[in-house]
């Protein structure tokens, strides 16, 4: 019989993940090798090359691709204006697709609006290497209630 043990890289998890800094790429992130070019002031830009690995079958950059770069970069928004290792969480995200990625480096400027309720609106744009916008990207985080999501037992 096969043995089916799961290596590292194969782990369901629990995973522990430590950043090197709190603005960082967390492990999905460097494997869809993003690079956070800014973030500061609630606002961030990220890039992410179009690798083959990154297509649908219509040879077009995944839209799954594009969401998650647009995503972080509000991540990365938010993430510039909070104390370290606060926790939050998206709520809610709203994705238009506005022209299909064929090649090159996309782009992703993102800005974050705070509010008291602990409520963080986010929104973003990625565009493709001639600054054309292909995607628009709004969402909703919410900051956890004592800053600090427990751990499970």
């Amino acid at each position: 019989m096969p043995d089916h043990t799961p290596k590292r890289s194969e782990s369901t998890g629990p995973h522990e993940v430590v950043l090197n800094q709190w603005i960082s790429c967390a492990p999905f992130e460097s494997l869809l090798r993003m690079k956070i070019i800014e973030a500061e002031n609630c606002r961030a830009t990220l890039t992410m090359p179009f690798l083959f690995e990154f297509a649908q079958g219509a040879g077009f950059m995944h839209g799954g691709a594009l969401i998650s770069l647009a995503d972080t970069a509000v991540v990365m928004a938010i993430k510039s204006n909070l104390s370290p290792d606060t926790h939050f969480a998206t709520i809610h995200a709203e994705t238009k697709f506005l022209y299909p990625v064929k090649k090159g480096i996309v782009t992703a400027k993102a800005r974050a609006s705070f509010y008291e309720d602990r409520t963080i609106q986010g929104v973003a744009t990625v565009s493709d290497e001639n600054g054309k916008p292909v995607l628009e990207f709004k969402s909703t985080f919410k900051i956890a209630r004592d800053r600090q999501i427990k751990k499970p037992v």
